[in-house]
Formats: structure tokens, sequence, C-alpha cells
């Protein structure tokens, strides 16, 4: 696999330093891009970074992952027209360690000639100080130099704080660091980082007199100009409890028709030949390619057995056709996924202990209605369900034998409202 031939094929090469071709067909070659730990887990937004690490690996070179415990405690201000606000170090390191075991998921770390690394650029700092660094780091670059970058400019009027404009100095010389330490001449990262990728480069070529080159992603968007990466529920983080693997996996199946192309180019890890073809066989059918992608994606970010219980939960919540036989074949913790995804209310277990009224636990209990007269028309309607059994009596009565693994009860009022109930 030709590595730059894959990014353009993908629409992921957005710039390039001269000369990187025949470097890279002369490869292999060690490359990086940084991650700052700035929240606890990374988003999809970061696993397009990932995505061009493990091309680059699957291309037979040599990845590294540089976590920025140093430069987190920095703040970049690329793209941002404010300051950021700090973070703690403790939390800092806490989303550091965090943000390893998701990077650990996706790139080949075994033994082998293009293994992966993972590098704390807190290593290069720590025991330097701010005599030392103003010596060996900051007589590199001219102030002239770094206000031309595109991320100091547009914070000129708003103001930028020496500790931001330093940023630049950090990451140039993390690449000096990675360059002699692990031979790395190739740092890629998003086209916003461009400024401060090339400064590295700028170090390198200074201070060593030695050539390294840059490689950036266009910035993902989508097609209605909207930031990648966000629903209605906030950014789409790869932890599962911060973004559990059914919303996750909803994420892809509901993007828009316009995204497809691109979202299957920058994330799918099959073959040109694959997706074009897929493309081909399914044109006429936009959803199936977006469930083919959703449930790769949600294999590899999540597992196996998460991606086949949201496919279930899907059944379930999306399916009219579901019945029965579909609600009791789920697992505990399937049921427990559909509980986080659809209203769910708690009700004590002893208000089941002698049976209670279906309208008491529709309007009383829980506020599946608003009141027993919307109950008793609800179920005269013929509207309200429990477990898939229709409703047919306001005098009908519930009791845990009717509990799903002697805990929940699903409940529908209408083809569309739908609530889980569990018995604690």
């Amino acid at each position: 696999m030709n590595f730059l031939e894959e990014l353009q094929w993908r629409g992921m090469l957005h710039d390039a330093t001269p000369g990187i071709e025949e470097v890279i067909n002369a490869g292999p070659v060690t490359g990086y891009i940084g991650f700052d730990p700035t929240a606890p887990s990374m988003t999809i937004g970061n696993y397009v970074q990932i995505m061009l690490l493990t091309i680059f690996q699957r291309s037979g070179h040599n990845p590294i992952a540089l976590m920025g415990g140093a430069t987190g405690r920095i703040g970049d201000p690329s793209g941002k027209d404010k300051e950021r606000e700090l973070k703690s170090e403790e939390e800092l390191d806490a989303n550091l360690q965090r943000q390893i075991l998701q990077v650990k998921k996706f790139l080949n770390f075994d033994d082998g000639p293009n293994k992966a690394v993972i590098v704390n650029n807190l290593d290069f700092y720590r025991n330097m100080g701010i005599l030392e660094f103003l010596r060996v780091v900051g007589k590199t670059l001219t102030v002239n130099y770094m206000i031309g970058k595109e991320s100091v400019q547009k914070r000129l009027e708003t103001g930028i704080s020496f500790t931001e404009f330093s940023y630049q100095l950090l990451q140039a010389y993390d690449f000096q660091c990675l360059y002699n330490q692990h031979k790395c001449i190739l740092q890629m990262g998003g086209s916003d980082q461009w400024g401060n990728i090339t400064s590295g480069t700028e170090f390198i070529r200074r201070n060593l007199g030695e050539k390294a080159y840059a490689a950036t992603t266009p910035l993902l968007t989508k097609a209605d100009g909207t930031k990648f990466g966000k629903s209605e529920q906030g950014n789409i983080w790869l932890d599962p409890d911060m973004t559990s693997p059914y919303r996750f996996y909803q994420f892809w199946v509901n993007a828009a028709d316009a995204d497809l192309q691109k979202f299957m180019r920058y994330f799918t890890l099959r073959s040109q030949k694959e997706v074009e073809t897929m493309e081909n066989d399914l044109a006429g059918d936009p959803n199936a390619l977006k469930r083919a992608l959703a449930e790769e994606l949600t294999i590899r970010v999540h597992s196996e057995a998460d991606c086949r219980a949201v496919e279930q939960v899907s059944n379930l919540l999306f399916n009219q056709r579901a019945g029965k036989d579909d609600l009791s074949a789920l697992t505990p913790q399937v049921l427990a996924a559909v509980a986080r995804e659809i209203p769910d209310f708690k009700v004590p277990r002893e208000v089941l202990a002698a049976g209670v009224n279906i309208v008491d636990l529709l309007a009383d209990h829980t506020a599946i209605c608003a009141s027993k007269g919307d109950a008793r028309r609800a179920i005269q309607n013929m509207a309200v369900s429990v477990n898939k059994e229709k409703i047919t009596s306001h005098e009908a009565s519930v009791n845990h034998e009717a509990l799903l693994h002697g805990r929940y009860l699903m409940v529908e009022n209408g083809k569309k409202n739908k609530f889980m109930v569990e018995i604690g």
C-alpha cells in the first residue's frame, strides 16, 4: 500500500512539504501525530488522526502517538478564538492515561518492523528549567516568524497570552526530540496544525541541519457546513461511558446522504476497490451503506458483542414488526442498553407485589400517561402494550411474572412512544 496514494483516493491529503513523496516511497519512515489530553476521552474527530496513523502503519511505516502530557498543560491556540481554560495537572494526567488505553486499541504495538510507539512529551521537559528552555528552545525561532502563523494571526485582535503563544515552540521542539530519539522525520495532523508542524521542520533544519517533512488532512466538516463529530447530544466520544455504543452506531446510520462518501473514505479500512464496489452495488440504498460503515466502526471502536447488541436494540426500537419473541430474546445487558436510550422509570418492587393496575402504573407510578383519564383513553384506543402484548382492558394488572429477567417491563403508548420500567 502506498501511503500518499492511499490518502489521495480517500481525500485525506491537504498539504505536504516538497520532497515528501520520494522519501515516503523510499521508506519505511517514522512519523507521528500529537494528541493533547484535554478531555477524558478522544472523540471521533480525534479518530480522523488515529485513522491517519493506522493507514500509515498499514502502509509499512512506523507510527508514533505523541501524548501531550506537556502541551496539554499549555493549550493549543489553533482553531480557538479565545484563551483556553487551563486544566489541573491531576486531571490532565488522568485523561492522558485513559487516552493511551484508547490509542492502544487501534494501532499494532506488537514487536515487528513497524510497531507503534507511544511517547509522552512531558518527558522532554520534565527536567528542563525555564532558563534552559529559553536558551535551547526559545532562541530558534524569531517572534516575527511565529506571529506569521495563522493560528497566531487569528488571535492578534482578541489577544493571545504568552502561554499559548509559546505552544508553537513546544510542538516544534517535540518534533526535534522525536527526530533525535526515534529518527522521526514526518509529522502529521489536521490542516489547522500546519503552522505548528512546519515550525517543527524549521527547528530541525536550523538546529540539526537536517530535513524533516509535514503532511496534513483537511478538517472534516459535514456537507451542511457544521462541525463533524457532534450530535444533538454533543460530542461523539470513543469512550462507551461517555457515548454509548448505541448512540455511536446511530451517529453513522443517521448521517446525511451527502456526507456518506466522505465518511466512508475517511473511516473504512476496506480497499479502494471494495469501497467503490460497495458504492456501486448499494447506489440505490444509501441506508445499507450507512449500516455497513456503522457496523465496521462500532466493532472496531467498541466490540463485536457491542455491535450485535446495538443491532438488537435498533431492531427493537425501530422495526415495527419486532414482537414479543424479539423482546424476550434480549439479555439483561441489552435491556439495560435499551433503558439508557429511551425514557426510563424506576418503580419499587413492592408496587408489583400483589399486581398493579395498568392505569395506576401508567399515570401514578410512571409518567407514561399524564393522567388516569389519558391512560384509559390510550388503552381504549389499543395504543398501550406491555412487553409487546396489547392491553385491552383498563382493569388489567401487571405483576412480577411479567418482568423480563426479573427486572424490566417495556411499555409502549402508540407506535413511537416506548418506555422502559425498571423494578428496583
